[in-house]
């Protein structure tokens, strides 16, 4: 039984890796991150917005996967360019599997029409991995041999996007990751063969559409389509009500995944606060020590005074 746990734990640490690498991190309130989506995304808001998101997943369930997110990005003022910072923390195994991405985001801006925008986005960097299999060893009777820690393995990255908005609508494609690669060397040790993960490109599609009911609401419905190759078509569908730019509520499904409800508050000009949570509707779901998942953002923008302020509040 104890051996059972084991491999069961090697198959979490390694074959995820071999799975959740065709997955770029996942996120349930991607409305408010789209900066790690799509590049091009970049300084559209017109003004510093600086955005932070936790999201906790399978609650309940020892060593799941932890996603931290930071991204800042601004306009440059008076000029048709954006840029942006993102960093990524993703941990899986209670300290077993961290990998870490930072990238710097360019984007280019055309404007097509009175209302229009048309964004070209392109972003440099990389990411470093860390895997400790010490962590591993849950029992005094079984170790693992044959496997050396992981420190630091950098790997680059370079992604691009293209967004249009106006002042009601927005849609977008992108590929954030371009660059594939691979987690473990087979030539590193000659047992390694089976733990090799190569990370694939994803293919983001993404639109949104508000509505004005009144004056005081307003309804968006939105859509994330991501393509993996040799990954089930994953679809994020939303729909969101605004009340009088301040109380954000809805509702989400993530085609065959999750469902999920989403609650936010602009507490002021600068400052805006959200909350989701996750319910699994796959066998996962079903299980005792699965509680759901949580995700928890905040944003703050620092200036409204720039002339490029086309977009709402709402995306």
């Amino acid at each position: 039984m104890k051996h059972y746990k084991i491999s069961l734990l090697l198959m979490v640490v390694l074959g995820v890796k071999s799975v959740f690498a065709q997955q770029d991190p996942q996120y349930t309130q991607y409305m408010y991150n789209t900066m790690s989506i799509n590049p091009a995304y970049a300084g559209s808001r017109g003004m510093l917005s600086a955005t932070a998101l936790y999201r906790n997943q399978w609650l309940g369930l020892d060593g799941a996967p932890q996603t931290e997110t930071l991204n800042v990005h601004s306009p440059i003022r008076e000029s048709k360019v954006g840029v942006g910072l993102s960093i990524i923390n993703d941990k899986l195994g209670e300290g077993v599997t961290q990998e870490t991405f930072f990238d710097a985001a360019f984007s280019y801006t055309i404007q097509t029409s009175y209302q229009g925008n048309l964004s070209f986005g392109l972003k440099v960097g990389g990411s470093l991995l860390n895997v400790d299999f010490t962590r591993l060893n849950q029992y005094d009777d079984v170790e693992l041999t044959g496997q050396n820690n992981i420190d630091n393995k950098f790997s680059p990255n370079i992604g691009a996007g293209i967004y249009y908005h106006t002042d009601n609508y927005y849609v977008g494609v992108s590929v954030p990751n371009m660059l594939t690669t691979k987690y473990f060397d087979e030539s590193n040790n000659s047992n390694s063969s089976s733990y090799v993960a190569t990370s694939r490109i994803h293919y983001y599609v993404m639109g949104g559409y508000v509505f004005d009911l009144d004056y005081r609401w307003q309804f968006k419905p939105a859509v994330l389509t991501k393509v993996v190759s040799g990954a089930p078509l994953q679809v994020d569908l939303s729909a969101n009500f605004l009340y009088d730019e301040s109380l954000t509520f809805g509702v989400g499904y993530r085609w065959g995944a999750a469902v999920t409800g989403m609650l936010g508050f602009q507490l002021n000009e600068a400052l805006a606060v959200g909350l989701a949570y996750d319910r699994e509707v796959t066998e996962l779901g079903g299980t005792q020590f699965n509680g759901g998942t949580v995700e928890v953002f905040l944003r703050y923008e620092f200036s409204r005074n720039y002339k490029r302020v086309t977009t709402p509040r709402f995306f």
